[in-house]
């Protein structure tokens, strides 16, 4: 989708200038339309990288990783180039069979700064996975970040330099988008599910009550008590007394 929209005139001239067709405001309102209309935090992901695509100048591929010390992994991709460029930890020693430390990737910056940024893949020691790849620019921004987990939202592009401020800006309104729109999603699955759990609990536990001929707080406790000793979830264990009903010995 082409990045082409009606410039919209500002009063505040420090920030940065986009193209005379491009209206920010517009275009983010329609994203956050799009994402808030997600059902699951899967599927909030998996918009957000198009969106990223469609609405970041310059910007060719993206991906959301979840990035943990010395590990990463992809949750959603516009293609499998992003696979191929984020899933490599670091880029080696600076020289082949020189010593001293790795090269970190630049998305390790990200733990210190809300942004970074490969402007040329091939004048950066960083960026040699990315030139490996074609790939000559990439600008990673913070989603979510926890004591020892980060969320990152990251964008390619094949010309060197293709980020300026105006994908940065864009980046960072974007992501704050994307942030809410999977917090909701994330409550919205988690409310479900627990809906989907307690009437599960429930079943079990009148099936409990019939077979073993006690009260609910009876039959409640003894499946509890069930759950702890054979360190099963109380879900699963529900499941499978529910799932009993329709096995061959069912009725006993």
């Amino acid at each position: 989708m082409p990045k082409r929209f009606v410039v919209v005139a500002s009063r505040f001239p420090e920030l940065p200038r986009f193209p005379d067709d491009f209206d920010l405001a517009e275009a983010l309102t329609g994203a956050a339309r799009r994402l808030h209309e997600t059902s699951t935090p899967h599927s909030a992901l998996d918009t957000a990288v198009r969106l990223a695509v469609e609405l970041m100048p310059g910007a060719e591929h993206a991906g959301i990783c979840s990035m943990e010390r010395g590990s990463r992994r992809t949750l959603a991709r516009t293609d499998d180039v992003v696979r191929l460029a984020e899933e490599q930890p670091d880029t080696g020693p600076p020289e082949d069979g020189a010593s001293g430390e790795r090269v970190r990737p630049h998305w390790d910056r990200l733990w210190h700064a809300p942004v970074a940024e490969v402007a040329d893949s091939t004048r950066d020691e960083s960026g040699r996975v990315l030139s490996d790849l074609g790939l000559r620019s990439a600008l990673s921004l913070r989603l979510r970040a926890e004591r020892r987990r980060l969320t990152v939202l990251t964008v390619y592009a094949r010309k060197p330099h293709a980020f300026d401020e105006a994908t940065r800006r864009v980046g960072r309104l974007l992501t704050a988008h994307v942030g809410i729109a999977l917090d909701s999603a994330t409550v919205r699955e988690q409310l479900t599910e627990a809906m989907r759990t307690r009437d599960l609990i429930g079943q079990a536990t009148g099936i409990l009550m019939e077979r073993m001929d006690m009260d609910a707080a009876a039959a409640f406790d003894s499946l509890v008590r069930a759950s702890q000793r054979e360190n099963t979830k109380l879900r699963d264990l529900a499941r499978r007394i529910v799932d009993s009903l329709n096995s061959p010995e069912g009725g006993r």
